[in-house]
């Protein structure tokens, strides 16, 4: 695949990009995630028969651009701000017409976002609050986050594919708040089969540490195979 770097609406990009791609993958990335990218495509590749063009854009405060809405700070002393919606819109309004108009994509291209932790969890609201994406990739989001259960109970998605993903070891924590995340992403599984979404809930070996880009990898790989009609190799 060919990997280039450029800049949208002054975010740095990486992109990784296949001939004639059957999908646009965007994933929100922090510094922490630099070293890692270049195995998690190796690891989608691995897993599905389609080519793709990823994009991983630059994220410069985690805490606030990633949230829906403000919260009080779980670890450490910095709260959550209330970002998300200016970065869904940069999403949509400068990221994807921009990739498709450089990398000359078909205007009907399925559109898949994902991403780990808080952004899993950016990635899982969008899905509720946009009708763009194909397909969500919610790799151990952060549904610990204060508020969502009552979100996600008076609100539908819009997106039809929605794949969640947890560590095993993920709700074992001194942390009561995020304790809490094993219990709500089984109730977001139940609301969304409820709903009617085309969703699964995978559940991984190991904590939130564990193989984030592997996880990763394989969020998109189901999400590609849902919204592009690939087909999933054995990743075992």
């Amino acid at each position: 695949m060919n990997k280039e770097n450029i800049t949208i609406a002054e975010r740095q990009c990486t992109v990784y990009s296949a001939r004639s791609p059957a999908c646009l993958l965007i994933q929100p990335s922090g510094a922490h995630e630099n070293e890692t990218l270049q195995n998690e495509i190796k690891h989608i590749a691995k897993l599905t028969d389609l080519p793709f063009i990823f994009a991983a854009f630059e994220i410069k405060n985690w805490n606030t651009e990633l949230s829906p809405w403000e919260a009080a700070p779980v670890f450490g002393d910095e709260p959550f701000g209330s970002g998300a919606k200016e970065t869904l819109d940069l999403i949509e309004k400068e990221l994807i017409p921009k990739l498709t108009e450089r990398y000359q994509l078909d205007r009907d291209i399925p559109v898949i976002l994902g991403g780990y932790s808080l952004a899993g969890l950016f990635s899982l609201w969008a899905g509720y609050d946009s009708g763009r994406f194909s397909a969500i990739a919610a790799v151990s989001p952060s549904v610990w986050f204060h508020g969502w259960l009552g979100y996600i109970a008076q609100n539908l998605p819009l997106c039809d594919n929605i794949y969640l993903s947890l560590g095993r070891k993920e709700e074992k924590t001194r942390n009561k708040v995020m304790a809490m995340v094993g219990g709500n992403i089984r109730r977001q599984y139940e609301l969304l089969k409820e709903n009617g979404t085309n969703t699964v809930l995978e559940i991984n070996n190991g904590d939130h540490f564990t193989e984030p880009e592997l996880r990763t990898a394989k969020g998109f790989a189901w999400c590609i195979k849902e919204a592009a009609g690939g087909k999933l190799k054995d990743h075992h």
